[in-house]
């Protein structure tokens, strides 16, 4: 446990010496998010944002209202970790699960670091484990040490289901990172709800065998999410053209969403070095802030 904390810690200092570098110093906005929270309800004035209008206080038929806004005081943020079987598989030393941790355990330690009340949800077709927002450097070594000694109770996949739960526990708009690889179906309608929301930011683990396979002939392949084993012709160009469609065409689905609803979307190869390609992130998340303010 003392060594990964170690290994985090490392990590975290090198995405923040490349960001304070790249961007001047101005590492604070990576997640400083909009900037912006609820306050209250006025009626509405020529020229304001039609977006902002409150529907639900304006159907009460004493006029039409907006939505006013004031600057947030702390950012929340919000770690949605896919802990299915589907993430136990890996072309390198480490498995998309394993990548995944570690990245919430980094994210964990930059919240804390710029005072951010951070918390956690681990997912697979039911909640496998929880932990409530709050401050400190402390909770993130509690998300640490939790991610390092869970051993997930299911082995399915339900990411509806897990949006769904997140949706109900984080009422107010945070910053949440939804770190999967999306092996999944019938998730995309609670994904633009999570995406309207919030300020989402997509991680989506991949691994080099889910674009490239080489052709092995007919081989037993097990579906770890089921536990059944199944025959398929590797080598056969059906398999591929069906097999290599099918994860494109998710993975599109996935950006268009975020590219409609202006999440942030991240694409990571679990057998490559992260870290590079978080600093990509934070940087983008950086220049956004710095156009929007």
């Amino acid at each position: 446990m003392k060594e990964l904390v170690q290994k985090l810690r490392k990590y975290e200092i090198r995405i923040r010496k490349a960001i304070t570098t790249q961007m001047q110093g101005d590492f604070h906005s990576v997640f400083k998010g909009s900037g912006l929270e609820f306050d209250d309800v006025r009626a509405y004035q020529y020229g304001d944002d039609i977006r902002s209008i409150d529907w639900n206080v304006s159907a009460k038929g004493h006029g039409t209202f907006v939505k006013t806004y004031r600057e947030e005081k702390e950012q929340s943020v919000f770690l949605m970790l896919d802990v299915s079987a589907s993430q136990t598989i890996g072309t390198g030393k480490q498995q998309k699960l394993d990548v995944g941790k570690e990245i919430c355990g980094v994210l964990a330690i930059s919240a804390a670091r710029q005072q951010s009340q951070i918390g956690i949800i681990c997912i697979s077709d039911h909640k496998e484990k929880y932990i409530k927002p709050a401050k400190g450097i402390q909770q993130a070594y509690t998300i640490i040490k939790a991610l390092h000694e869970l051993q997930p109770k299911s082995a399915k996949t339900n990411l509806a289901a897990g949006i769904k739960l997140t949706l109900d526990i984080i009422k107010r708009r945070s910053i949440i990172l939804l770190i999967s690889d999306f092996i999944d179906v019938n998730y995309e309608k609670e994904l633009q709800m999570l995406a309207r929301h919030h300020d989402l930011i997509v991680i989506h683990l991949v691994d080099v065998r889910e674009r490239k396979m080489p052709g092995m002939g007919i081989v037993p392949v097990l579906d770890k999410e089921t536990g059944k084993t199944v025959w398929l012709n590797t080598s056969g160009e059906e398999f591929h053209k069906k097999y290599f469609a099918q994860y494109k065409e998710n993975q599109e689905n996935v950006i268009r969403i975020c590219n409609k609803y202006q999440a942030n979307y991240l694409a990571i190869q679990a057998n490559e070095d992260y870290v590079p390609q978080l600093v990509n992130l934070f940087r983008l998340r950086n220049k956004t802030t710095k156009k929007s303010a």
